[in-house]
């Protein structure tokens, strides 16, 4: 279970200022419900178009996702538009008393949709918009090299899970490990990390196969899916046919099929061996 704040409760029992705003100054929209998480974000400004007078949201997703949107528009009202340009996702997590590691992405969704809603204040284009923020690296979440960059250098972040933490990157078919190693390299000017080392490439024995496939599933698999509140069970090997249960939100997800194939079964293919077969219970 996540070690929330009573703050974060709070505002995930009572959050404020969820619903719409009739004729918005700056609406943003961050997110997707295939990804596990979205959030539309408007403020609408004073009739002297100075300061922030009410904020919204609506959000679909999990407790720290509710709590960080709702915190977002208290810690907002009243600024002008350029003092809320400022907010960081740290700023969220601190209001909070703070987020789990594995939560900190909900933080840094909340600063993303701000930032959409100033642009469409400012009458700036999304998809122009999202051309000039990089190339994407992350193809399952969609995060760009200049997203990745820039919460890696505010956050201080020096390894691929506290990436995955904070952006989701790499937290669902992890075939863009490389590339954010690289970027952390790049980001702290320090050598690549070691990649873990190639797959067996000798014919394994039942128990080695057993041994590797549970590892695989603890070190690579398990703590992307408790990061949004899902878990998966191993409940048996059969040769190279490897059952597994979801569990938590994972077990009623209507992507669990893509997560099944595009995370699990290719995670295991990567680490343990090619001939694997995942089916779900």
């Amino acid at each position: 279970m996540w070690d929330y704040t009573d703050k974060v409760r709070d505002h995930f029992l009572n959050p404020r200022n969820v619903g719409e705003i009739e004729a918005p100054d700056g609406v943003g929209e961050v997110g997707s419900l295939a990804c596990g998480d979205a959030l539309k974000f408007m403020f609408k400004l004073d009739n002297e178009k100075r300061k922030i007078a009410i904020a919204k949201f609506q959000t679909f997703g999990c407790a720290s996702a509710i709590a960080s949107s709702s915190a977002l528009t208290e810690i907002i009202l009243g600024m002008t538009v350029e003092e809320a340009e400022r907010v960081t996702n740290q700023d969220i997590a601190d209001f909070l008393g703070g987020l789990p590691q594995e939560k900190m992405h909900c933080s840094v969704m909340g600063r993303e949709a701000l930032e959409a809603a100033i642009a469409d204040y400012r009458g700036e284009a999304p998809a122009e918009k999202k051309e000039l923020e990089g190339n994407i690296v992350c193809t399952c979440f969609g995060v760009t090299d200049v997203e990745l960059k820039r919460v890696i250098k505010e956050n201080n972040l020096k390894s691929i899970e506290d990436v995955t933490n904070f952006t989701k990157a790499g937290g669902a078919c992890g075939t863009c490990h490389p590339d954010l190693a690289k970027i952390l390299a790049e980001v702290s000017g320090e050598a690549e990390k070691t990649l873990p080392a190639e797959k067996p490439t000798k014919k394994l024995s039942n128990i080695k196969k057993m041994q590797l496939i549970q590892e695989t599933i603890e070190r690579e698999i398990r703590p992307s899916l408790r990061a949004d509140g899902g878990d998966i069970e191993l409940i048996d090997i059969e040769g190279d046919k490897v059952i597994v249960a979801f569990r938590g939100v994972c077990s009623h997800c209507p992507s669990s099929e893509i997560t099944l194939k595009e995370n699990v079964e290719k995670k295991l293919k990567e680490f343990v061996t090619d001939d694997i077969i995942v089916v779900e219970e």
